[in-house]
Formats: C-alpha cells, structure tokens, sequence
C-alpha cells in the first residue's frame, strides 16, 4: 500500500531533524536537501538515455548507499558522487560532506552520514513510481522540508525560503493562465533564493515557460538549481551572482527583457552600492526614475525588475511597507513610477509572513503594457486575513483566494479594496500607504448615553443586524418591540433568547435551506466521486471541488462562501488529500493492516489494527450499529456505577465518615473494614454504606469486563469484515459516509456560528441596556441603605 503523502512528509522531517544534532537547520538543510535530489534523480534518470539529468556510472543513490558504514563515507561521497554529478550536469557548490566541524569526526559522522542516507532507502520513497500525474509528490516533499527548515533556522537564516502562500498569491495575480503562453514565454527572478517563486509561477502557466533565476548566494543557488529539477523544470537556466552589480542575463551589452519578472529581494538592503556606481549604472536603470539611497536598496530592485521588463511585461516583487510612503529620494522615485503608470497595485500583506523577518510587506505589481492609459492603482489590504502557524503567521486557502479574486476581478469591497484614482493619489502627494486609501480597522462598539440614562435598546444598533433581518424580516418583531422613538425593548427573557431565534418559523427555514442547498451539491459531485480511478491526479480534483463549491455558495445569504472554501481546503489537507493519493496509487482497495510498534531494545508489541481509507467506525456505523448499540448501554451503565460510587465517597467522605478509617477507598481495603466492624452495634450504619460501596465495586468490575468483551468482540467483527467488502461498498463509505459526511458537519458547523453570533449580539445588547440609570441609583441607594443599617446594628456609626 502506498505511504500517506502526509506521513511521507513528516517521516522525512522527522528523521532528519533527529540526526541534526547540534548543527543549525540552514546548514544541515543542505546535506538533507542534496540526498533528497540524488535519491530522485537516481530513481527517476539512471539508464535513461537522452535524460536532462545525466547521472555517471558509480554515481547513482545506490552507490551512495553501497557506502553506508564506511569509514571515509563523507570522502567518497564527495569524489565518487558529488564531484562527477556536478561535473557532468554543470552544478556547483555541494556541501562538503567530509566536514568534520559540521558532521563530527570519526564514528560521529560514519554513524550520522549512514543513518541520513538510509532514510531516504525508505522503499516508499521509490520516486519512479510515487507519482501522479501532474502531482508533484517529490517536489512537494522538498517544498515542505524547505519550510521546515527555513522555520529553524531563525530570523537572520530563512531568507532562501518564500512562503508557497504568498509565491501562488504572485503568480495567480500576474495573469500567466490567462497569457497565450509557449516555450518562448520567459519569466525572470532577479534574487531567487531557492526557486520557490519561479516554480510557482511556472506552474500556473498552461505551458511550458522558460525560467530564469539569479541568485547571490552561492549554496542556495544551487538548492535552487536542484528545485527546478525536482519540479520537473530542467531547462531553467540558475546562475550565480549579485544582480544588481553583475547582472548575468544580458543581450548585446544591455540587460536582458521578460514577459514576467518576480522577485522576493532582501528587505531594506543596506550594502546594493556595494561594488556598483549607481550614478553611472551601465544598464541605466536609475537614471529615468532617480537613484535609491545607499541604506535603502528595496528600490534599486524594483527598478532593476521595471528595466527587466518588456514593454508588454508585468511583474511583482515583495517589498517592505516603506517603499510606500518612505520620503527623500525614494519619494520622488515612487513618484516617477506613478506618473509613468508602471504601477498597476498594490497588496498589502499580514506581518510576520516571511522567515527573514517580521515586518509586514507589500507586493507591487507592475503592468507595462497598459501604463500609458492607466488611471488609477488598484489596492487592496490584506493585512487581517491569515492564521497563526507556529511562530509565524500564514495565509489561508481562502485568504489566497480572495486576494486573487478582488485584484484579478477589480472588485471592489468596503474596507479592503477600491480603485484609487491617479488625481486622489496625487493630492496626497504620491504617498501610497494604503491606510490613506483603505480604512480597514473595525468600527469602534459605540455605548448610547441615552439608553443607558433611560433604558431602551438602541433602534440603530438593532438595524445594523440588518443582514439577518432581510432573511428572516419576521424574526426582528418577535424579538424586539417599540419602547420609544429610536429605542426598542427585548420581547423575551435574556435566557431565551437562543431558543427564540432557533425555534422561528423564518429561521428555521433558512436553516433547512441551507441544508438543501448543500445536499445539492453534494448529489452534484457524489457520482464523480465514486467514478474515480487509479492514476488520477489528486491536486486537479480538489481544485475543480473547491472552485464548484465556491461557486455554489457565492450570493448565498449570510454564509460567506470563502469560509466555505476554507473547510473543503482543511479537510482536504487533514485527510482527504491523504485518501486520495492512496486511490489513485492502489485503487478502492481498503484493507486493514496491523499497527506494530518497536521499542528501543527492539522489541515489537502489537497494538491492533487500522485502516486509512475506511476507519473502523466507518465500518461499524454502517454495519454493525446494533453491537456498537448494546456496547454504548454497556458503557453507559458502567458510567452510572462509577457515577454512584463517586457520589457516595464524596457523601461520606471527610473526617466524620463511612471512609474516614481507610488507608485507601479499594475493594480489599473495604472489605477489610467491613470485616473489622461486622460485630460492632454502634458502626451499622458505617457497615451499610461501605457494603453498598462494595457492591458498586463489584458491578463495576463485572461491567468493565462485559464492556472489554464486547469491545473486543466488535473490533472482531469490524475486522472480519473488510474483506467482504465490494469495491461498490468501499465507494459508499468513503465517499459518502467519510467525505461528504465530514463536509456536511463542518458547513453545518458554519452556520451554527452565524447563529450564535446574532445570538450572542441580541444577548450582548440586551445586558448593555437593561438597567437604565435611575434603576441603577436607587439600587445602590439601596444597597447602601443596607449597609449602613447593619453598621449601625454593629453600634458603628456610618
């Protein structure tokens, strides 16, 4: 059976990070990363003639392997593996796997090197199989333990790393899809770190694109090169060196132009002029626009992608938020780029995204092709939409999506994004800080004096519930009623007010709407679903999923449908994704495997069984209902006797009772008091409670064992079964009792919080509002009046 692709995943991490020892992750990547490409390339290129990669005899995973135990295994990797691989496909720049201050000396790093190469022996780790078509299994894994990585390895380490979020957020807004595309399309990163960008990119093209990429740091520049192959992307052409002082992609003395330009260049570079005269900048790139300063480089970039463009050209690039409201020289370059019309938008992203550092950031997109008419810049903040990820924050799938939408689409939406026009931008002097454009903060909760001075629930607050008011207009009546002009009263006890909303007629038909609506879709896909077959690609299935369901709550009233979006996205990742790959390996095949586990003297211990495809309750749900039925009696009669026992210790508990002589409330030593006290007339009532206890005991020893029983007698049974199972049968309780079901659960969970947030306001309001001031004097004045009469008892004098 297939490995998981997630348990592929996190085995590879796992494994890895415990060889690490004390060697910092942006170091030990490298080792990690490097046996992750030769394992692929031996798997996939060895023997193949005409392959892009070409692989020397004795050079391939296996000899590799052939060296485990060695004593001068870093040695021999380095000249009988490394040294002709590079040699023979122009790469550079390995990590030196015989060096003694990262990989210890002697046994140390015979022992760490041999164990690192035997992870990747792993038989599921055969990448001549392991992939579907168009899925990227393996490129996938090293995309995962690159994030990984770069989130050990600090602040001041990650930077080779940009997050795959932000990279689809790019290449979705540059409208690659949409371009007519071919082998003749060139996208260009100036500062590529380890290509993550570039890869995306290039994936959202509908052909093959020729990629580009340039990166300063001499290790990194050759994960990247390594990433392109492992994507699939062997052509790419990956040099080394400083893009600003010797830019290596030139044509006839002049820099070299692209259809698409991306790039993720070091925040606020300090050192650009290192090695370069910007006044006398050969390529001209600053001259039309004006020079950067030499403490802020961020500009120089942009401009090196503006001069890299083509005159139909766009690109992207991620920058600090100063660059857009920063003055000095950078003012009067920004204003330069505005009037020109290179700038088509601006996205401003959540801080604390990217490994490097925690500020936030921006991404600008530029449009060559229509600047001459353009007649506003197109912003949208996106500050607020992302989910905490460990130390760092991330975007979500709805998050991305919605970015996409409203820049791709224009769309304008109230507090998140709006055309600015070219005049608005230039009253405020060229300064582009979106929050002089987008207020994105969230109206202030504002108190009403007079509903507090004289009671009554504000009519304005009520009306902005608006929304729930136009689906369920009667609904608001049976809540609320007039009290005085502008101020309303609640109808109902503040403790019903739940019960209220969920029993009207109005919201419990939305309610069963919203139901119908998702049994639609549900029929919809259930057919295409279960017409699924081995080597389908998983990746474009939940794509067309998530876009139909999408699509199918978009206008629906109060649900937002990108939060729908986002339960299919967490489902698919936390399980659905996994099912798929094993089907499309294997087949509707569900058979149950034994979980064995070893300890660390080796010895195995067999602690039961599971299936990934069709869980065990799966199976007892839908067959043996009436065993997991007198089970759940059973469980609960046993709860009642624990329940019982443990109301009658804490009723005869304490110094004074029926437990008090005790060493310990068990079975012997109960009954060893029983025995002591048998005879004594004074203790009978003693004796009572502690027989009763043990009686209790007793039946809850008796049940425990009838509970084990037929546990285990269901989990025989459950397991019996999987063999019987028809492919129809496996269909069904995948499909539609796993999938479906869980999806069902979670939208209906959604609209469970819509609920409960109208609720939650009625109730909100009605606590602010319910005693008006007077009310509250005269209940002090009463209180007061209390306590002074009961000083005064006390011969005090208030």
């Amino acid at each position: 059976m297939a490995l998981k692709k997630s348990e592929l995943y996190s085995s590879l991490w796992a494994s890895c990070d415990e060889l690490r020892g004390g060697m910092d992750a942006s170091q030990y990547k490298d080792y990690v990363l490097v046996l992750l490409f030769i394992k692929y390339i031996s798997d996939k290129y060895s023997g193949q003639p005409y392959a892009p990669i070409t692989i020397p005899a004795g050079a391939s995973f296996a000899d590799m392997s052939a060296m485990k135990g060695k004593s001068d295994i870093g040695d021999q990797i380095n000249k009988k593996i490394l040294a002709p691989l590079a040699t023979a496909n122009k790469l550079s720049d390995f990590p030196d796997f015989n060096d003694a201050t990262k990989l210890g000396t002697g046994k140390e790093m015979v022992d760490r090197l041999t164990n690192l190469v035997a992870i990747f022996e792993n038989p599921a780790l055969d990448f001549s199989k392991n992939r579907a078509d168009s899925d990227d299994i393996l490129g996938d894994a090293y995309e995962y333990l690159m994030r990984h990585f770069a989130t050990e390895s600090g602040k001041s380490k990650g930077q080779f790393y940009t997050p795959s979020e932000v990279s689809m957020v790019i290449a979705q807004i540059l409208g690659i899809r949409e371009a007519q595309t071919s082998a003749n399309t060139s996208v260009y990163d100036p500062t590529c770190g380890s290509g993550s960008l570039l890869l995306k990119v290039a994936h959202e093209a509908r052909t093959s694109v020729t990629l580009y990429g340039q990166e300063k740091d001499a290790a990194t520049s050759t994960l990247a090169r390594m990433n392109m192959i492992l994507h699939d992307n062997p052509t790419a052409l990956i040099v080394q060196g400083n893009t600003l002082t010797d830019p290596k992609f030139t044509e006839n003395g002049a820099l070299k132009t692209f259809d698409f330009v991306v790039a993720n260049p070091p925040f606020s570079d300090k050192r650009w002029t290192s090695g370069l005269d910007p006044e006398n900048d050969e390529h001209a790139r600053f001259q039309p626009f004006g020079v950067p300063p030499a403490k802020q480089g961020d500009y120089a970039y942009l401009l090196h992608i503006v001069r890299s463009l083509k005159s139909t050209g766009k690109g992207a690039c991620i920058l600090p938020h100063g660059v857009l409201f920063r003055g000095n020289a950078e003012a009067a370059i920004r204003r330069n780029l505005v009037r020109k019309g290179y700038i088509k938008g601006i996205i401003g992203l959540p801080a604390n995204l990217f490994y490097g550092t925690g500020i936030p950031a921006c991404i600008i997109v530029i449009d060559k092709a229509e600047a001459a008419g353009r007649k506003g810049i197109f912003m949208l903040d996106a500050s607020s939409g992302f989910m905490k990820d460990g130390p760092k924050n991330r975007l979500r799938s709805q998050d991305i999506h919605k970015i996409v939408d409203m820049f791709t689409k224009g769309l304008e939406f109230p507090k998140y994004s709006r055309m600015v026009s070219m005049e608005e931008i230039e009253k405020n002097d060229f300064n582009l800080n979106l929050p002089r454009y987008i207020d994105s903060q969230e109206p202030e909760d504002l108190q009403d004096i007079e509903g507090h001075l004289r009671g009554g629930i504000p009519q304005a607050d009520v009306d902005a519930l608006s929304r729930y008011w136009n689906v369920c207009p009667g609904l608001k009546s049976a809540l609320f009623a007039p009290n005085r002009p502008g101020y309303l009263d609640l109808t109902v006890d503040k403790a019903g007010i739940k019960v209220a909303i969920f029993e009207h007629p109005e919201f419990t038909a939305f309610m069963s709407g919203m139901q119908a609506h998702f049994t639609l879709w549900r029929n919809s896909v259930c057919a295409t679903l279960k017409s699924l077959t081995s080597g389908f690609a998983p990746k474009d299935l939940a794509a067309r999923l998530s876009e139909e369901l999408l699509a199918h709550y978009a206008g629906q009233p109060l649900i937002k449908h990108y939060n729908v979006y986002q339960h299919f996205m967490d489902y698919w990742a936390a399980t659905m994704q996994d099912d798929c790959y094993l089907i499309t390996a294997d087949g509707w095949i569900a058979k149950p495997c034994r979980i064995i586990e070893t300890d660390k003297k080796g010895k195995s211990r067999d602690k039961g069984w599971t299936c990934d495809l069709v869980p065990k309750p799966l199976i007892v749900a839908r067959y043996f209902a009436r065993e997991q039925a007198a089970l759940d009696a059973l469980t609960v009669d046993l709860e009642t006797v624990s329940g019982r026992m443990t109301e009658l210790e804490e009723e005869h508990g304490g110094d004074e009772g029926a437990f008090a002589e005790l060493d310990k409330v068990n079975k012997p030593c109960v009954s060893a008091r029983i025995k002591e006290i048998r005879f004594d007339a004074s203790a009978k009532e003693e004796a009572a409670i502690l027989s009763t206890w043990l009686k209790l005991c007793q039946q809850e020893a008796d049940l425990k064992k009838k509970v084990k029983e037929a546990e285990a007698d269901l989990d025989a049974l459950a397991y019996r079964h999987y063999p019987k199972l028809t492919e129809a049968e496996i269909k069904t309780l995948v499909v539609e009792d796993k999938w479906l079901a869980s999806l069902e659960t979670a939208i209906h969970g959604e609209m469970d919080r819509i609920s409960q947030a109208l609720t939650q306001r009625v109730r909100v309001l009605a606590e602010r509002y319910a005693k008006p001031l007077p009310q509250l004097v005269e209940e002090v004045d009463a209180l007061a009046a209390r306590v002074d009469a009961h000083l005064r008892r006390m011969g005090v004098t208030p």
